[in-house]
């Protein structure tokens, strides 16, 4: 592995900006998405930030995506909407579509949006978080590319399928839960081939159906399921609600992001619940606070402190707000790389 690099994060979203309009993405498309991938980064969830780039690039190069924002609105019912994104980038549809889930729930008391015809959208934490800063409750599914076989079967058939809801809190960190169903994101495995590490045994099968260290192995073979036969359910129940729902790719259907033979079809539904349709919001997130703080104060099976869900990742925004962000050198060299091929600055590297 070669020297760990490090940015502040306006030099990091700086260069996907730059990377985004080379392509001609307009000033405000580009910058949510270069917002999502640095949000990404900053949380630490290096697998989904601006390691993604070259990935949605190629894509747009190969002419399988779209990079002009065409989102059109299928049906539009009360609390309800479809929203088919014309296979543009992920995140312009996420934004679009929680931020008309969150317009229904402050009409409705709850929003809930399906998209399809869409592309990876980035961390699923990145929209539901965008419901708790307007205190509402939210929830966000999508399906993704096979990864994961059905429970007692060898042939991966259903995607990672993660599912996040972030609920606010008043003066504690919100809780946000992020999770695949499956025990790691998928991109985790790409992030370690990229690298060059080995990935932790029990996080996936090789071909064979074999436990595999080696992340390319991994990558042709299935991940494993969180709790088995309940990870796999879960995963099956996010595909049906991502995809027969909406419309578009099925079991087996999704396509990877570095597969440029057509469109990836992924779908993806957004929900927000106002909580003041239910209780005062102040008086819920000090309850919140309470509940944070009961959790915090039970003895410690470690010694170390108690983690509830999201706050590794707040606190990882706080360093790398302060420290900056750190890319292992072949991810740098990857963006530089891309850099080059589109007439755009390149990240300044340190000799190490």
């Amino acid at each position: 592995m070669s020297a760990i690099q490090s940015y502040t994060p306006q030099q990091a979203k700086a260069f996907a900006l730059d990377i985004l309009k080379a392509i001609h993405v307009p000033d405000a498309e580009a910058e949510i998405i270069a917002e999502s991938l640095l949000q990404a980064d900053l949380r630490g969830v290096k697998s989904h930030g601006l390691i993604r780039l070259p990935a949605y690039i190629r894509r747009i190069e190969a002419k399988v995506m779209n990079p002009v924002k065409n989102i059109q609105v299928i049906q539009d019912s009360g609390s309800t909407a479809l929203i088919d994104a014309n296979n543009t980038f992920g995140p312009l549809a996420g934004h679009a579509a929680m931020t008309k889930a969150i317009e229904k729930a402050k009409e409705f008391g709850a929003g809930m949006v399906a998209v399809r015809n869409s592309n990876h959208f980035g961390v699923s934490a990145y929209y539901t978080m965008m419901a708790a800063d307007q205190d509402m409750i939210g929830i966000v599914m999508t399906n993704a590319a096979p990864a994961l076989a059905p429970f007692g079967a060898k042939t991966a058939l259903m995607g990672t399928n993660p599912v996040s809801v972030t609920i606010p809190a008043d003066e504690e960190p919100a809780l946000v839960l992020d999770m695949s169903s499956t025990l790691v994101a998928r991109g985790k495995i790409r992030y370690a081939a990229t690298t060059h590490q080995d990935i932790p045994l029990g996080w996936a099968l090789d071909p064979e159906g074999k436990p595999t260290a080696d992340p390319e192995a991994a990558l042709k073979g299935t991940l494993e399921p969180i709790g088995g036969p309940k990870g796999s359910g879960l995963a099956l129940m996010i595909e049906i609600l991502c995809s027969l729902l909406t419309g578009t790719g099925f079991l087996g259907e999704v396509r990877e992001t570095t597969d440029l033979n057509g469109p990836m079809k992924t779908g993806h539904l957004f929900c927000a619940f106002e909580i003041a349709r239910f209780t005062d919001p102040k008086a819920f997130k000090k309850e919140i606070d309470r509940c944070v703080r009961l959790i915090k104060s039970l003895p410690s099976i470690s010694g170390g402190p108690i983690y509830l869900p999201g706050e590794i990742e707040y606190l990882n925004v706080l360093k790398n707000q302060k420290d900056g962000l750190a890319y292992d050198g072949e991810v740098v060299a990857s963006l530089n790389q891309l850099a080059a091929s589109l007439g755009v600055k390149a990240l300044p590297v340190k000799e190490a």
